[in-house]
């Protein structure tokens, strides 16, 4: 198997050419990441600090997803971690309306469900990320126990 030359006429040149290859071989190694994805990395961080244990990211189920799933002491939490640039448009948290919340209490239900769990503890957080264009770390807020189980077929009585 022969060995690909890169060409070194030029420093620049030999570190263009090595980032090009790099894209093509591994192309979401530099692709940046979306606010949304900041902001849930970050979330996970600060539960991790908390003492959470984050036990799932981005668990799909039919009608949307759930961003975290994390234990606390001896409780499934459901984490919905909502962020935006500023509050313009309101706060973060002000996004998760009560038709999100029937939509997480059954994507909850589910993952409780097929996680064989159904006889645990859960509750749902909201957690809200303020990160500005321009700071290095976003304003995290953490609402524990934000909402109760919604909709027909209720978690918890």
């Amino acid at each position: 198997m022969s060995v690909p030359r890169l060409d070194m006429s030029g420093p620049s040149h030999f570190w263009e050419t090595l980032k090009r290859r790099l894209r093509e071989r591994f192309p979401n190694l530099f692709r940046p990441q979306t606010i949304g994805q900041r902001g849930e990395n970050a979330a996970a961080r600060f539960l991790r600090k908390k003492g959470y244990r984050i036990v799932g990211r981005g668990e799909r189920g039919n009608i949307g997803e759930l961003d975290l799933v994390a234990v606390d002491r001896r409780t499934v939490v459901f984490v919905e971690v909502k962020t935006r640039r500023s509050h313009d448009a309101g706060h973060p948290a002000e996004a998760v309306d009560e038709d999100k919340q029937r939509r997480l209490t059954r994507l909850g239900l589910a993952y409780l469900r097929r996680h064989d769990l159904l006889e645990c503890a859960a509750r749902f957080d909201v957690v809200a990320v303020t990160w500005p264009k321009d700071a290095r770390q976003p304003v995290i807020e953490h609402y524990e126990n934000a909402f109760s189980a919604v909709g027909t077929g209720q978690m918890f009585s």
